[in-house]
């Protein structure tokens, strides 16, 4: 297990290729649009040696105590206990960091305890999630293509290299080119390309059908980063100032990828059932829904606290719409409650969460949150506009802003900090991009919708129907020959 100075440590050493604005970030800990979000990640890093949260956080296997994250679940309890160290983690960050390590963490224990879904390259996944266990690395993840022509599969592009392709093969790995969007914190030491949207079946489809892990500063690999968002003042930004994670474009100019760290190569099928096949669709939902339950909490929390603030919590519309965020966190809670207690062993001997209840929440989340965005906004109104800085409060007119910016509950002071954190919750650079987020996280919604069309097993309720109907229908001959 790693500290916080660990893991600041090992990224000041080692940087990833950052690229903001045209100018490489030489040291992500010390750069105002990264430095927030570092040290977020240290903290996370250091509660797993609080004693507080010691036994929830980590595990012990073989006289070493490991990230709990990286705990293959053979139990319930194993399951639970996942669950709560997700949680424990989401809390710190009021569910708003989207890439925690625990997120990939899930995946990579999930395709390690299903290894031999992987064949020739069983071994390389078991050894590389010893790796990540054992040195308790912060990973990322590059998406998916880029936006060029999506009407055509990745060989019809103008540059067959616009996704990630492999060029060559040598004796000692692989060699990739191409881009893929959309690597979420950047400031991560590993980078997993794993198989994220359908490959179609195609000539030259299987250069596009690869798996691989690199680490974030290998030559040739790079992350053009977007605009940031941080803000300077911990008051003034209270969200955006230490939960800015970052999104990049990840552009792979010929990487080298040893053969131990190639999970894929060249098989399409493998490549589109390897979430599912494994379990690891199943783990990474479980963390996300426990994510989704934290975030969903602290929406209750300010819009409760916004509503007592001002005195608007006696009106029925404003009572109405907190109890439309009960309902959906009560909602995301029997998801979390019902993923694992119904879990079941697959193929290979790993307990995985119920995928019924995962794909209830993953597909319902990212309707739900627009309305909580906006339940927020309309609770607070125009003093959701109306906000000082933390300079003004340190300057002549703090005598006015005591007075006229009070509240029922809260002195001004406090009023504003609330109402900063709703603001960049939900209308600041922060929390627009929140919620562009959440409407994406796991795809295209109507495309997900389709696939839980097709995967949900309709026939015992169709049957219900048609035996209901029977004794109807024996009350009207059928025609003949009909």
């Amino acid at each position: 297990m790693r500290t916080g100075k660990d893991y600041l440590e090992a990224l000041r050493k080692a940087p990833p290729s950052l690229w903001y604005k045209g100018e490489r970030v030489e040291d992500p800990t010390a750069h105002p649009v990264f430095r927030g979000a570092a040290q977020t990640m240290a903290r996370l890093y250091d509660l797993q040696h609080d004693p507080r949260y010691r036994e929830i956080l980590t595990y012990e296997e073989d006289g070493h105590l490991h990230g709990t994250s990286f705990l293959i679940p053979k139990t319930k309890e194993d399951l639970r206990k996942r669950g709560l160290a997700y949680k424990a983690w989401a809390d710190q960050t009021l569910g708003m960091m989207g890439r925690s390590p625990d997120y990939l963490n899930a995946v990579v224990m999930a395709y390690a305890a299903s290894a031999p879904y992987f064949g020739e390259f069983a071994e390389n996944v078991r050894a590389y999630y010893r790796y990540l266990r054992d040195n308790d690395l912060a990973t990322t993840h590059a998406l998916t293509n880029p936006q060029v022509n999506r009407a055509k599969p990745p060989s019809g592009q103008p540059d067959p290299y616009i996704p990630v392709g492999i060029v060559r093969q040598t004796e000692k790995g692989i060699v990739v080119r191409g881009a893929r969007m959309t690597a979420t914190f950047p400031l991560a030491e590993e980078l997993l390309v794993f198989p994220s949207t359908l490959l179609k079946e195609g000539p030259g489809s299987e250069k596009y059908a690869v798996a691989f892990a690199v680490p974030t500063n290998a030559p040739g690999l790079h992350f053009l980063c977007r605009e940031g968002l941080a803000g300077d003042s911990p008051f003034d930004h209270p969200l955006s100032s230490r939960l800015e994670e970052m999104d990049a474009l990840v552009i792979f100019d010929e990487v080298f990828v040893p053969w131990e760290r190639v999970f894929i190569l060249g098989d399409v099928e493998r490549c589109n059932n390897a979430y599912a096949q494994t379990g690891a669709l199943h783990h990474m939902a479980h963390q996300v829904v426990v994510l989704k339950t934290a975030k969903t909490e602290a929406f209750l929390g300010v819009a409760a606290l916004l509503a007592e603030g001002i005195g608007a919590d006696q009106y029925g519309h404003v009572q109405e719409k907190v109890a439309e965020i009960i309902v959906y966190l009560e909602a995301m809670r029997a998801f979390w409650t019902r993923a694992e207690e119904m879990a079941k062993l697959n193929e290979y001997g790993l307990l995985v969460p119920d995928r019924g209840a995962i794909d209830g929440a993953r597909n319902l989340y990212p309707r739900l949150y627009p309305r909580i965005r906006e339940i927020i906004q309309q609770i607070g109104a125009s003093g959701l506009i109306t906000l000082p800085s933390e300079r003004d409060f340190k300057g002549p007119l703090r005598p006015h802003l005591e007075k006229f910016l009070q509240g029922a509950t809260l002195s001004a002071r406090e009023r504003v900090a609330l109402f900063r954190l709703a603001w960049d919750m939900t209308l600041s650079g922060f929390g627009a991009r929140q919620e562009l987020y959440e409407r994406f996280f796991f795809g295209d919604p109507v495309r997900m919708y389709q696939t839980l069309y097709n995967v949900y097993d309709k026939e015992p309720y169709k049957e219900r129907i048609r035996a209901f109907l029977r004794p109807l229908l024996e009350t009207i001959p059928a025609l003949e020959g009909a």
